[in-house]
């Protein structure tokens, strides 16, 4: 997220930012209370795949020095992109056939007209599981993989803000495809998004939604991951998760989730600034807006601000590498059941 004051709709706001019961550790799902359609055994397997070692593993090389604080369009950002891409090609998830590659150019000149002085050419990360029975609606998880770069020589690894993020939606991925490599893959098509140009102003995300691969009017959901590795000072040392905008578009999709949260890690589900008129503004700092205002039902999964929030100190030996798994296993809970389910989630809200 970033901390910059600019309007929005006439208000000045800032931008930028299954189902099984689990064991208290979050590593080993117990009894499963999963529906038919969604298949108990193949949700409990996948579910199994999303590890805190794993996490762990992608995201000392995500939020290393090497990346040099991945800055949009940086070295170090085309570094982490190329790093997630041979993930995705070691686990044999391509990338939507209408796009090419995993890469969708985000010319400089779309991020100057928009306050992104000078920033270069940058890429979103695209891949895809294609759906077995409804493969024209897409539900979209994402997360931004760039953040602020190197300062005074000092480099800024967020590794919350947003590695935390990263890793989760290529564990969520991982998950998707052991079952699809079992032959329960997801009926409806799932979009794994890695937007960059996030922290500069929301701009992948706000591209993507000008240049749909797929109809927006076919996006079913977007399941936004910003942070969610930590824990803020209200809530240290709590099971938690901030949720925000869940039921601002759909009456169905905040259902869906708390049902997720009861049926695995049951975190506590803060709803704190799920309004549009908190002073914070969370709901417009992050990339799931630019989906929310083209009408695309949002759910945005976040840890608060913290006291290394855009800070130096933002570093992978602070990650509470448990708590960032029950968090990313509630996300995969949530996506399983929205991709698996009969009827698409509806739109009843505006």
């Amino acid at each position: 997220m970033k901390k910059i004051l600019i309007p929005l709709f006439s208000a000045a706001v800032m931008v930028s930012c299954g189902t099984a019961n689990v064991s208290n550790d979050g590593n080993t799902p117990q009894n499963s209370t999963s529906t038919k359609a969604q298949g108990d055994k193949a949700f409990l397997s996948a579910y199994k795949e999303i590890k805190a070692g794993d996490l762990k593993k992608n995201l000392y090389v995500i939020a290393s020095d090497e990346m040099e604080g991945r800055d949009t369009g940086s070295p170090g950002q085309k570094k982490a992109g190329e790093y997630m891409i041979n993930y995705y090609k070691n686990l044999g998830i391509s990338y939507p056939k209408a796009l090419g590659s995993y890469y969708q150019k985000v010319p400089a000149d779309f991020m100057k007209k928009r306050g992104g002085g000078n920033l270069p050419d940058s890429e979103n990360i695209l891949a895809f599981i294609e759906g077995s029975e409804k493969p024209e609606e897409i539900v979209v998880v994402s997360a931004h993989y760039d953040h602020v770069g190197t300062k005074n020589g000092v480099v800024y690894n967020g590794a919350d803000d947003d590695g935390s993020g990263t890793v989760a939606v290529m564990e969520i991925a991982k998950a998707f495809q052991s079952a699809k490599k079992a032959g329960k893959g997801p009926k409806r098509s799932i979009l794994f998004l890695h937007v960059t140009g996030e922290e500069h102003g929301l701009f992948g995300s706000e591209f993507y939604t000008d240049n749909p691969l797929f109809p927006l009017a076919n996006t079913v959901v977007d399941l936004n991951i910003d942070m969610i590795g930590r824990d803020d000072p209200e809530n240290r040392g709590k099971q938690y998760v901030y949720v925000i905008g869940s039921e601002m578009l759909s009456s169905e999709l905040k259902v869906i989730n708390e049902a997720a949260n009861k049926k695995t890690n049951n975190l506590e589900l803060n709803y704190k600034y799920d309004d549009p008129n908190d002073p914070e503004q969370l709901y417009y700092r992050s990339d799931h807006y630019n989906f929310a205002k083209n009408n695309v039902p949002v759910a945005f999964f976040f840890d608060g601000i913290h006291e290394d929030y855009h800070k130096p100190t933002d570093d992978v030996e602070k990650i509470d590498y448990l708590l960032l798994q029950k968090r990313t296993q509630l996300v995969f809970a949530t996506a399983w059941e929205i991709a698996n389910r009969e009827a698409r989630i509806i739109v009843d809200k505006k």
